[in-house]
């Protein structure tokens, strides 16, 4: 598929997907009219990268990681910094818990009927 195609199914723009190729994350051939073609796996590879941007982690650390997810193994290091990710990413996730239930008792203790508030 084309580069334009690729962006529509994954919903990434055409600049991303170029920067992700710049930065050794996403690999494509060449047409003979040398536009870039994907292949069908390359949809799977985007929305992974976009998950682990969303998780906060940098271009620099997908590129080193994205190896060992293709080769399916990885060594000590890199199974400790997979680990260092995710404990980063658990604790993320408490800090937002903690932050929605704040905004749940907000919700709560404002939404009851204060005639101080009664503007209409």
């Amino acid at each position: 598929m084309r580069i334009g195609d690729l962006a529509t199914r994954t919903r990434v723009s055409v600049r991303a997907l170029r920067y992700y190729e710049e930065q050794g994350l996403l690999a494509s051939t060449r047409s003979g009219s040398g536009q870039r073609v994907y292949g069908d796996a390359a949809v799977n590879r985007v929305r992974l990268i976009q998950q682990l941007y969303g998780a906060g982690l940098s271009s620099k650390t997908i590129a080193e990681l994205l190896p060992c997810v293709d080769a399916g193994v990885s060594t000590p290091e890199s199974r400790a910094r997979l680990a260092a990710e995710r404990d980063r990413i658990n604790a993320q996730i408490a800090e937002l818990v903690i932050a929605r239930d704040r905004l749940n008792d907000i919700i709560d203790v404002t939404s009851r009927p204060n005639p101080q508030c009664d503007y209409a």
